[in-house]
């Protein structure tokens, strides 16, 4: 049950009667000389008797109770003679962790100790004079300034590096990637139209073109030269006019932008994932210094292993020789491979992944593709740091993208001044939601105040009728949180 309040009260103790609703006019109920809009309060039978209400303020969903189909919840868990059950947004329920490549041993140099569950950001804990300076001028560099947002990479994998301890919020992810087939259901629903066909072309892998001698007719990308620009290729046509999507509808969508995903997500209900939620989830509870691994089946940098967890290129001559050995040259239908300990898929190979954050020149992108090597001696190693960046608008075959969600939180509010004489009148919601006495057209005029002829001597007169217009008006406080990641 909710339990909400526009003012402050006294500490009401409630017996576990049904439920109390009281609401009262604008125009009958004034304290400290300003009218309010409404009182509602509700008891839950189940409360104890010594419940004490604050002003305008909802009690914290369970997370308990929110589940959403083909999502996973990633939050602090808790065991009962029950089971297992999520912590309470009341308590410390986030998850720290150690972000960044595995690929040299600098996360051994991290204690245990520091990964401990606390109750808010990183950036939030107490911090001694020497981190703030640090923090806010950086160390002095002999390569000069670092632009905002940079990190240093790792050369093999592109991972940040040295990794650092992390904490993120509780959060919902999708369990596998977005399919051609759920992409096609968003087009079709609001005609949406993908940042590659607006611009009329998408990269394409060199080696699968249609017709070999088309590649000197298409330019390449100044970056990665065996992609090359191919007109008209889009999600539908992956390989260009000639191709199809049609018996790929469980692989992962390709030729999608930043936006492009960002759209889709926000048409779901949902958003993107930052990446440290994304790594939290990839790297599935092994989050300490003793118990990190390079990939997400283990430490076996070997083909013959790796085959059967993820789709990467193998042992071939990139681009032009693919031995196939997991089974397939480009893409592979989602849950192909076996999930990782928290139950997702495809964390690691088949195609790169957006987030959010970043510039829109260097967007950020998880996970390895299907182009990827185990030991980065081409393109980059598929490790669980597996990063790299992207322009915003980048489309092509080796992208796609997952959602993600935020638990629900509870409502909370505070007032404003609100001037009727400005603004209009103020509503009055009853216990059910709905509005009476909403303002209607001409208000400014029937509740305009004139200032009379005699102003010096109605002076006073006139402050006091403009003051008994001046009301509190309670607004929802919008959420904001501090993110490293943006």
């Amino acid at each position: 049950h909710r339990r909400t309040a526009s003012i402050k009260m006294p500490t009401v103790h409630l017996r576990p009667l049904k439920v109390l609703t009281l609401a009262l006019a604008l125009s009958t109920l004034t304290i400290n000389t300003l009218p309010v809009q409404s009182i509602q309060l509700e008891a839950s039978e189940s409360e104890p008797d010594d419940v004490e209400y604050g002003a305008a303020l909802d009690p914290h969903p369970d997370p308990n109770d929110e589940d959403y189909p083909g999502m996973i919840y990633l939050g602090a868990t808790a065991t009962n003679d029950d089971g297992t059950y999520r912590i309470t947004h009341d308590n410390p329920n986030g998850i720290k962790y150690i972000f960044g490549t595995s690929f040299d041993s600098t996360h051994k140099n991290i204690e245990e100790k520091d990964l401990l569950i606390h109750t808010g950001h990183v950036e939030d804990m107490p911090k001694t004079r020497e981190q703030i300076m640090e923090e806010r001028h950086g160390k002095v560099s002999t390569d000069g300034p670092k632009p905002f947002g940079h990190v240093d990479e790792h050369e093999l994998d592109g991972g940040v590096n040295p990794p650092k301890v992390v904490h993120v919020d509780p959060f919902f992810l999708d369990e596998a990637l977005v399919t051609n087939k759920e992409f096609g259901v968003f087009v079709r629903s609001i005609y949406y139209k993908t940042e590659a066909e607006n611009f009329g072309w998408s990269f394409v892998l060199s080696s699968f073109l249609p017709n070999a001698e088309d590649l000197h007719t298409h330019e390449k990308d100044p970056e990665a030269e065996h992609w090359v620009a191919v007109d008209g290729a889009y999600w539908r046509e992956p390989e260009g006019p000639g191709s199809s999507y049609k018996f790929r509808e469980n692989h992962p969508v390709v030729h999608v932008s930043h936006r492009d995903a960002a759209e889709y997500c926000k048409w779901k209900g949902k958003r993107m994932p930052g990446e440290w939620e994304w790594e939290a989830a990839a790297r599935a509870g092994h989050y300490g210094p003793n118990n990190r691994t390079l990939y997400s089946w283990g430490e076996e940098d070997d083909v013959s292993v790796a085959k059967g967890y993820a789709n990467l290129w193998g042992e071939g001559e990139f681009p032009w020789e693919n031995l196939g050995e997991d089974g397939w040259r480009g893409t592979s239908p989602v849950k192909t491979y076996p999930a990782n300990a928290f139950g997702f898929y495809d964390m690691t190979g088949n195609v790169w992944e957006w987030m959010r954050g970043g510039k829109h020149k260097n967007r950020i992108v998880r996970g390895g593709s299907y182009v990827d090597s185990l030991d980065g001696s081409f393109n980059h190693a598929a490790t669980l740091g597996a990063r790299s960046t992207l322009h915003g608008t980048t489309s092509t075959g080796n992208v796609g993208f997952r959602c993600a969600k935020a638990p629900k939180r509870r409502t909370e509010y505070h007032y404003k001044l609100h001037d009727e004489s400005v603004s209009g009148q103020l509503s009055i919601e009853d216990e059910f939601g709905k509005q009476h006495t909403i303002p209607h057209r001409d208000w400014e005029e029937e509740n305009s105040i004139l200032m009379p002829d005699n102003a010096d001597d109605d002076q006073d007169e006139f402050e006091d009728a403009k003051t008994s217009q001046v009301k509190k008006r309670k607004v929802v406080m919008q959420r904001t949180r501090r993110s490293n990641e943006l």
